[in-house]
């Protein structure tokens, strides 16, 4: 109860979600004494892929025995998933105990959600002064509050594509804005790009990080891998080849994240890891909400001995992944939707169109800037049969599910963790 006391105030302190700045959170940084100074980094920016990214990299680094600190965001069930410390998930006594010290600190002064909570990131991340820290960059990166270290290890540039626009000028919605945005300002260090979804996004990329200095490490001309027919992947870089047990994560989609995870570790040399920790870390990585089956639980308990997935995918990249993984299934697939109202719907599963036997559209509980069910269900056009339910259950309920089809709920990582609450 004390934690969401906290955190009820923390979300006080500005009238707006998100304002775009750094001054704020610099500001409280040097109160906290600039925490966030003199520790060692693995920036993570991109649009998709960063999750998985930074969980094959935590994974691999816990198999070698290397300590971690990780913020990411969102949380998907609890904001305790957003602080992980020496490989390990905060409770909530330890981070009630750093939010009301940062709170004090900043002592009522204006600033956004997402900046105190990354302050009090850096603040807990002290502690742990001689640990690998991985953090995500949030909305975009520019002007993001993780934008404030002075030096890293590496930055990985993971797949970009169109998302957020509504926090971008009307007259600049643009992925060449988005590049820029995400990959303009990245330190000098160690830069490596994962699989892109088109060589167009790619040069793009490329012309954004012309004036960096940093050593950029790409993939296909720099890191590669390629599937065996066998069931292993062949992983290559300048280091060598190795010969890879799949990965325990849904989708080949998620190998191109692996594989960049991977390259990043070998091409950080202060960080020593053997082959041995490879193989057995990509096969321990912790996916919460990216395609991940429900295998037991009230909600799993509706649809018996059929398969009902949860993936939070949101933006049209996401969706195209997600619908080419689908077509890989020789079975009938029907998505539950929900989303967020600043989501481009149509565009979304414009994917699934033919590829699938039904949509049932949902409310995402408990988010008020979610579209109501019924108002997205009146945007979506193409599909055979498309339906309305208020509520998840009633969702499943609703289904004429046949033996070995498959149920997916996605749309928003908002709705995967209301999905995994309820089951």
């Amino acid at each position: 109860m004390k934690l969401q006391e906290i955190l009820i105030r923390l979300q006080r302190l500005h009238p707006k979600e998100i304002d775009l700045s750094l001054e704020r959170i610099k500001k409280l940084c040097y109160k906290l004494g600039n925490p966030q100074d003199n520790l060692d980094y693995i920036s993570v920016v991109g649009t998709n892929g960063k999750y998985s990214t930074i969980q094959t990299i935590r994974a691999i680094l816990t198999t070698a025995n290397i300590n971690c600190n990780i913020y990411t965001s969102p949380h998907i069930q609890k904001i305790n998933e957003r602080y992980v410390y020496n490989n390990e998930e905060i409770s909530d006594e330890d981070l009630s105990k750093i939010l009301s010290k940062v709170e004090e600190v900043n002592n009522n002064e204006p600033i956004t959600y997402f900046e105190i909570l990354t302050a009090a990131y850096f603040y807990g991340a002290k502690k742990y002064s001689k640990n690998i820290n991985i953090i995500e960059a949030g909305l975009f990166h520019r002007f993001d509050a993780t934008n404030i270290i002075k030096s890293n290890l590496a930055s990985i540039i993971t797949s970009i594509g169109i998302d957020h626009t509504d926090w971008l000028p009307n007259e600049d919605q643009t992925i060449d804005r988005i590049i820029s945005e995400k990959t303009s300002s990245l330190l000098n260090s160690k830069i490596i790009v994962s699989k892109q979804s088109t060589s167009e996004i790619l040069n793009k990329i490329q012309k954004s990080l012309s004036n960096n200095s940093s050593e950029k490490i790409m993939f296909n001309n720099d890191y590669n891998y390629s599937l065996n027919e066998n069931g292993f992947i062949y992983y290559e870089d300048k280091y060598g080849g190795l010969k890879l047990p799949m990965p325990n994560l849904n989708g080949e989609f998620q190998i191109s994240n692996v594989a960049t995870a991977i390259a990043t570790l070998r091409n950080i040399k202060n960080i020593q890891i053997s082959e041995n920790d490879i193989k057995n870390g990509i096969t321990k990585i912790k996916s919460i909400a990216r395609l991940q089956e429900i295998k037991k639980g009230k909600l799993k308990d509706l649809v018996k001995k059929n398969k009902i997935y949860i993936d939070g995918s949101h933006n049209p990249l996401g969706a195209d992944v997600l619908s080419k993984y689908l077509n890989t299934l020789d079975c009938n697939k029907h998505i539950i939707l929900g989303m967020m109202k600043n989501k481009k719907h149509a565009e979304y599963m414009n994917y699934f169109i033919g590829k699938i036997s039904s949509v049932t559209t949902i409310d995402i509980p408990n988010q008020t800037n979610a579209i109501k069910g019924i108002n997205l269900k009146e945007k979506l056009k193409g599909f055979n049969k498309i339906s309305n339910q208020p509520s998840i259950q009633e969702a499943i309920k609703s289904i004429d599910i046949n033996e070995n089809d498959i149920i997916i709920i996605t749309g928003s990582l908002y709705l995967a963790g209301e999905v995994l609450n309820q089951n």
